[in-house]
């Protein structure tokens, strides 16, 4: 690379990477500060559901399978249970390595619902539902199953910029990983089958 092209290259960066955070903080500016606070109260009950669903319906997936002898939904409980081990453990490591400041730390003019002390990137209740979501949606591919658990994960997701404790690509990140993760491990069970 001549010497010119690397300055372009690193200035292009830098300015995406601006342009990237200032998009970043406007829309959740826009969503946090203009809420509707009698809200407040369902967004976090929402979030509040998504450790206990997520670990639940696995759960009850592989024991469905073990009490009616169904080998295949013993099968997706436990691709489920792994799932959602694997995403929460990426963005677990995510945010050690990252360690990025919860938005209102930043920017004290947000107005968070409450305050959490572990690191924002990657949102973990975001994780955990889009696994949770993309899961039951590999294992029953049925609009009525489908549409549900996205709307429950996607709103999830808006809960946690609502209550202004994540940016939004804080909650991005989150369904990559947990949909990826869901989709791997899915993906890998099938493997797993078809070697037997």
């Amino acid at each position: 690379m001549t010497k010119v092209t690397t300055i372009f290259v690193t200035l292009f960066l830098l300015n995406f990477s601006l342009f990237a955070q200032n998009l970043d903080i406007d829309i959740l500016k826009k969503i946090n500060q203009d809420r509707n606070q009698n809200l407040d109260k369902p967004f976090n009950n929402i979030s509040k559901s998504v450790y206990p669903l997520s670990v639940a319906l696995p759960i009850s997936l592989l024991g469905t399978g073990l009490i009616t002898k169904d080998k295949n939904l013993q099968h997706q409980g436990i691709t489920s249970l792994a799932s959602l081990a694997i995403s929460m453990g990426t963005t677990y490591s995510l945010k050690k390595i990252i360690n990025r400041d919860r938005p209102y730390i930043t920017y004290p003019n947000l107005q968070p619902y409450y305050i959490e002390n572990d690191p924002a990137f990657p949102s973990g209740h975001t994780t955990a539902a889009f696994t949770t979501a993309t899961s039951l949606s590999l294992t029953f591919r049925k609009w009525y199953v489908i549409v549900p658990a996205y709307t429950w994960a996607g709103t999830v997701a808006y809960s946690r910029l609502h209550l202004g404790v994540h940016y939004p690509s804080d909650v991005l990140a989150g369904a990559v990983i947990g949909a990826g993760s869901a989709w791997l491990c899915y993906k890998a069970n099938h493997w797993l089958q078809r070697k037997k």
